[in-house]
């Protein structure tokens, strides 16, 4: 795999992991159903994934090479960077308009 080519894959896997906990009503996406699920559930889900996100491009880096030293301004571009991408999935779930029940 090409330095390009992970770097794409990261950026896809991290768009979906994002959105991931706003398009499901699923605890953990493979957990019992819930609906609704509590926003504090979706919050801790968007932190997990977000971490199985670092972890997949970390070893994605360290497989093409020397892995290189994060310090604390990653990390922090990283959390805005992943609450950026999670927009959408939170606009949908909570912005959008209902269809409404007396049409």
């Amino acid at each position: 795999m090409t330095s390009a080519t992970a770097v794409w894959v990261v950026l896809v896997l991290a768009v979906l992991a994002a959105n991931l906990p706003f398009v499901n009503e699923r605890l953990m996406v493979l957990g019992p159903k819930r609906a609704p699920k509590p926003f504090a559930w979706r919050l801790l889900e968007l932190v997990i994934l977000g971490g199985l996100t670092l972890v997949a491009g970390s070893l994605m880096e360290s497989s093409l090479g020397q892995r290189a030293p994060q310090r604390w301004e990653f990390y922090a571009a990283f959390v805005c960077l992943f609450v950026t991408l999670a927009f959408p999935g939170f606009i949908w779930r909570y912005l959008r308009k209902q269809p409404s029940a007396d049409v």
